[in-house]
């Protein structure tokens, strides 16, 4: 099925984008998917074209990246803003309570939506998140996050993708990642590839905690949520340790551990799909 465009402008006055599939009926339960840092929604794509079949799946790119404006002002590129945009966006889609897929800073998004506005949110899906960051994988992504070097060509973007993502998703064909390469830089005005988000992200995440907070005081605001939690076996994000805590916080916390996956699973995985459309089906069930 094929995903309509939506654009929508912010509080602030910025245009942003989202990808909206309509799903098999206007009454079809939502699926609201949020990307990680330095990414956007077109990491959706494969796990959006299976859900639609059953549900209403929405997919923004979060301001900054994307097709959405970049944003000035790099310190509103923080989750509070972020929320700003999202309750905008559904309420103009008319989607007041939703079921949320959150990668890396997308979970960040969905647990704080959903201790502090409950009513908006459903279930969630953490990929590779929890209410603490490792500070191994903070570092790294310090270290890269709106500092990747020009390139000239896509085969250079494909090498500069891999020395990125390679040890999280080691095992990938060289078709995937000419794939992934395309969902994850867009040609500029020179027909030259860039990362398809604005550098100035990475700013915030070097010189703040609030890019990644710590969420263990909402940890407990969430045990209404039915929730599932997948890791990558290789994460340095998403700790064994953290993982186990948060079973520990709440015995009913669904797990899947990826294998041959670092930070984070891309989502196509068969074993996520299924875990993912199962612990959707039970949710809606329970609702």
């Amino acid at each position: 099925m094929r995903a309509a465009e939506y654009w929508f402008e912010s509080h602030d006055g910025l245009r942003l984008f989202s990808r909206v599939y309509a799903g098999p009926a206007a009454a079809a339960p939502v699926v609201l998917c949020l990307h990680g840092l330095m990414r956007n929604g077109r990491d959706f794509a494969r796990l959006a074209a299976q859900l639609c079949m059953r549900y209403r799946v929405i997919v923004p790119d979060v301001r900054g990246r994307g097709f959405s404006a970049r944003d000035t002002n790099f310190r509103n590129y923080q989750i509070p803003v972020y929320l700003q945009d999202l309750t905008t966006l559904l309420t103009h889609l008319g989607a007041p309570r939703v079921a949320i897929v959150g990668t890396s800073m997308g979970g960040l998004m969905a647990m704080v939506l959903a201790a502090t506005a409950p009513q908006w949110v459903t279930a969630i899906v953490l990929n590779d998140v929890g209410p603490e960051v490792d500070p191994v994988g903070l570092e790294r992504i310090r270290r890269y996050a709106g500092k990747a070097a020009p390139v000239r060509n896509w085969a250079e973007a494909i090498a500069q993708l891999r020395a990125t993502y390679g040890v999280a998703w080691p095992d990938l064909s060289d078709e995937r990642w000419a794939e992934l390469v395309g969902l994850s830089y867009r040609e500029n005005a020179q027909g030259v590839p860039e990362v398809d988000a604005d550098p100035a992200i990475g700013e915030l995440l070097r010189t703040t905690s609030a890019a990644t907070p710590d969420l263990w005081p909402l940890w407990g605001a969430l045990a209404r949520v039915p929730m599932l939690a997948i890791r990558g076996a290789l994460s340095d994000v998403l700790s064994a340790a953290t993982l186990e805590r948060m079973r520990r916080g709440r015995p009913d916390l669904k797990t899947l551990t990826v294998a041959n996956r670092g930070h984070p699973p891309l989502l196509d995985e068969p074993e996520c799909i299924a875990a993912i459309e199962e612990f959707l089906a039970s949710s809606a069930a329970g609702e």
